[in-house]
C-alpha cells in the first residue's frame, strides 16, 4: 500500500479512537468490557490526547519522502509504538482482560506493525 495512503488510513483510525478516548474514556473502554474508576478515566483521557497527536504526526508526514531522515524517523517511531501496542494488547486479550472485542484492538495494531515495518524496512531503501 501507498505511504501516503496507509498513514492517512492511520491518521483517521488513531483520530476517532483518540476522540472516543478523549471525549467519552468509560464508554470507549465498556465496549471493551472494561471498567474504568476515576483514575482510569484521567488516564484514558491522557491516552486519546496522545492518539490525536500521533493522529496529526500521520496526517502531516503522510506525503513526504519516505527517503527522508526525518520521515524515517518518524516511520521507525510509529513501527516502535505499534509493536508495543501490539504486545500490550495481546497480552490483555491472552489473559482474559475484557470481552472478545479485546481481539479487535490486537488485530488493528498487529496491522499497522507489519504496514511501518514495510515502510521503515522494505519501502524505505526503495522508490
Amino acid at each position: 500500500m501507498k505511504q501516503s495512503i496507509f498513514m492517512s488510513i492511520a491518521a483517521i483510525v488513531a483520530l476517532i479512537f483518540g476522540l472516543y478516548s478523549l471525549f467519552m474514556p468509560i464508554q470507549t473502554m465498556s465496549m471493551d468490557g472494561v471498567t474504568l474508576d476515576v483514575t482510569g478515566e484521567y488516564i484514558g483521557r491522557y491516552f486519546g490526547s496522545g492518539l490525536i497527536g500521533l493522529a496529526v504526526i500521520n496526517w502531516y508526514s503522510r506525503n513526504r519522502n519516505p527517503k527522508d531522515e526525518e520521515m524515517r524517523a518518524i516511520i521507525l517511531s510509529i513501527l516502535i509504538l505499534t509493536i508495543i501496542g501490539f504486545i500490550t494488547s495481546l497480552f490483555n486479550a491472552l489473559y482474559g482482560v475484557g470481552s472478545r472485542l479485546v481481539w479487535s484492538i490486537v488485530v488493528i495494531y498487529f496491522l499497522q506493525a507489519l504496514e511501518f515495518g514495510y515502510l521503515h524496512f522494505g519501502k524505505s531503501t526503495s522508490s
